[in-house]
């Protein structure tokens, strides 16, 4: 209780580890908050919180409710699972993936991310689950760093093309991204393109500073 009241005046660190993919992971609380950062930026509540809740805000609470089966890729601390499941309440089937066992080590230890009873965890790479699973989802989340880099195969045509087909009709796609420079801007410009008319793209610029959120509706044929 002291540490969190402490941190309203600073940040106070609680757990730090090492990772194979994110460098170096810590807990800490900030403004009462318990918080999962890498190195240079947030990964699980606090701000990436707020930003995702956005997101699905802008799909609807209620439209969200109403999936049967949704799948997370790149879960960090899970604060966007919790978002779901404790403030939507979302009943229906959650897939989050995720390539760092360390953040999932995190996620069960401090954020009871174990706890969630229709949570499924699986520790891979986000490529090649999408190109092994046979399921659909009426809800695909993409929020995938490795401390502030996204990497590419996530705006290539291939990995586009291939959550399109996961997708079901009036189905939604909700991606974060993070706008660090110039190039970024045109990368997320050029990435919008990609869809054709079946698809309902919506861009939402600078979601707290540097974060661009777009939501993907898959319409009918």
């Amino acid at each position: 209780m002291l540490k969190r009241l402490l941190s309203f005046f600073v940040p106070i660190n609680i757990y730090k580890k090492n990772s194979a993919f994110s460098k170096k992971l810590e807990v800490t609380y900030n403004n009462g908050q318990l918080v999962l950062d890498s190195k240079n930026t947030n990964y699980s509540y606090g701000s990436l919180q707020r930003i995702l809740r956005k997101g699905l805000d802008y799909i609807g609470f209620d439209r969200i409710r109403g999936f049967e089966n949704i799948l997370v890729l790149g879960v960090a601390g899970g604060s966007v699972i919790k978002t779901l499941t404790d403030e939507i309440h979302f009943k229906g089937k959650i897939t989050g993936v995720e390539i760092d066992p360390a953040a999932i080590e995190i996620a069960n230890r401090y954020f009871g991310l174990d706890k969630i009873s229709n949570l499924n965890i699986v520790v891979e790479d986000a490529f090649e689950f999408v190109l092994k699973t046979k399921e659909k989802y009426d809800l695909i989340i993409i929020d995938i760093f490795q401390d502030t880099d996204m990497p590419n195969f996530l705006f290539e045509d291939f990995f586009i093309n291939r959550i399109n087909f996961l997708l079901n009709i009036n189905g939604f796609i909700l991606f974060n991204t993070m706008t660090l420079n110039e190039k970024h801007f045109e990368r997320n410009i050029k990435y919008k393109t990609r869809f054709c008319a079946n698809y309902s793209v919506r861009m939402y610029p600078k979601v707290e500073v540097h974060n661009e959120l777009f939501t993907i509706k898959k319409l009918g044929e």
